[in-house]
């Protein structure tokens, strides 16, 4: 099993308390082996890594990155973002040739069981799975002309390597993205979305649960969806009630004070067990989480109006963001 992550050093924490929680969850798997496309990390920090990992006897392979502009073209502008995302557009240039298959986490996720059923997944030809993400902007998907078709969120990706290079997948998407002047509002992600539609293969919700099936009911869910189809209701509450993998989407991350994510316990437990576990909480958010919870409260008779308000408040948040990124990166 290949399990594939990109980051910098400043997200090591967080990339190690996920690595952590496949380790912990899935100890009989065979051949376990997880790839780090990294930016900027030092070799001591690998061997913490490293060390770590062969502790479950399972392995770790480095593969640094150079600046990730220098793969493309074209000049790309990832709007407050950080540029490693980019870099799952590139992985049949980077990963090993043998690899015929691989899972790409996001860093900010915790795995609660066997990743094996994902792994062995028939996609039926697709070059990539992932899960639908109900809440994308209307305005986002007539640009992708996807108005009728599921968009799936990047976070969390079973993909066909084998497939992927023999249909030349990254050369398309990132044709797809310098169409675009290399500007897409969710940078990779659309890229994936907007070039393949259709070749996409839709995974169980339970593969990449995030905060908004807390705040939205399935009802408004559907209704964001549509007219593309999203999943019936009783799958959604099998999938949704004990989910296997936690994708912590948004700002309401459980390693910020103040949060309330519902599954927030579950990071500090893995965090607690590698390395990094006297990593300090980002401080800052607490009033901003505050005003969140209000935000929730007030609207939660009127889900589909709180998705007008957050849609409209997205470049207020990306702001915020920014800004919070450029203090805690210093």
């Amino acid at each position: 099993m290949n399990i594939l992550y990109t980051t910098d050093s400043k997200f090591l924490p967080q990339v190690t308390a996920s690595m952590c929680s496949i380790l912990e969850n899935n100890r009989h798997a065979d051949n376990l082996h997880i790839y780090i496309l990294g930016l900027q990390i030092d070799e001591p920090s690998i061997q913490t890594l490293t060390q770590f990992v062969s502790r479950y006897n399972k392995k770790l392979t480095h593969i640094p990155l150079n600046d990730i502009q220098s793969y493309y073209p074209f000049s790309i502008d990832t709007s407050g973002w950080h540029p490693i995302v980019l870099a799952r557009l590139i992985i049949d240039r980077l990963l090993p040739k043998a690899l015929s298959r691989v899972i790409y986490l996001d860093g900010d996720t915790i795995i609660r069981g066997s990743l094996q059923s994902l792994y062995e997944t028939d996609m039926h030809g697709a070059p990539i799975g992932g899960c639908q993400e109900a809440t994308y902007s209307k305005e986002n998907l007539k640009a992708l002309d996807m108005l009728n078709i599921p968009y799936i969120n990047a976070g969390v990706l079973l993909i066909d390597l084998d497939v992927w290079r023999a249909e030349k997948t990254g050369a398309a998407i990132i044709a797809y993205y310098a169409e675009h002047s290399g500007r897409l509002f969710a940078n990779d992600q659309d890229a994936i979305n907007g070039t393949l539609k259709c070749r996409l293969y839709l995974l169980p919700l339970s593969y990449n649960y995030c905060n908004s099936y807390d705040y939205y009911t399935y009802k408004a869910l559907r209704k964001m969806a549509a007219p593309a189809p999203f999943v019936n209701e009783a799958d959604y509450r099998r999938y949704t009630q004990n989910p296997i993998i936690i994708h912590y989407l948004g700002e309401e991350r459980p390693w910020r004070a103040g949060n309330r994510h519902r599954f927030g316990k579950d990071y500090l437990h893995y965090l607690s067990l590698t390395p990094y576990k006297d990593t300090p909480m980002e401080t800052g958010w607490e009033t901003y989480f505050k005003a969140f919870s209000l935000l929730n409260t007030l609207t939660r008779p009127f889900p589909l109006l709180r998705h007008r308000l957050i849609s409209a408040l997205i470049p207020l948040f990306m702001r915020f963001r920014r800004r919070m990124l450029s203090t805690h990166n210093k």
